[in-house]
């Protein structure tokens, strides 16, 4: 049995799965703050908010293939549990960077719109 394709084919299926996932739940939670920051620009709003699962998916898929390659032997089942405990924990982690990254970046937007609309309140 080769174990190097099992572990590829593994580690491609979940972080695929993962990373698909977590890029749905950003848009979909994401649009809320982006219409806010808008001033309620739905159009402007949706376009930013498929540009950002854009640059999502592209950041990700291409550390998953650059991640992808093992060059130690893998040569049973425990190897393959533990070769893909390793990648999928980086692939994890680098989620969970992006989505924090994604949120901070949301909630200045978000602080900023709010700052000049009440600034442009004050002065009417």
């Amino acid at each position: 049995m080769n174990y190097f394709i099992l572990t590829y084919a593994f580690y491609l299926m979940i972080s695929i799965a993962l990373t698909v996932w977590v890029a749905r739940v950003l848009f979909n939670n994401g649009r809320i703050f982006l219409v806010d920051i808008f001033h309620g620009n739905t159009p402007l709003a949706d376009s930013v908010n498929k540009l950002l699962v854009v640059g999502f998916y592209l950041v990700n898929i291409g550390y998953m293939s650059l991640a992808l390659k093992e060059v130690d032997a893998i040569v049973n089942l425990q190897t393959v549990v533990e070769v893909l405990s390793r990648k999928l924990g980086y692939i994890i982690l680098i989620l969970g960077a992006m989505h924090f990254l994604n949120l901070t970046i949301f909630f200045k937007l978000r602080n900023r719109a709010q700052l000049n609309k009440a600034n442009n309140t004050a002065t009417e």
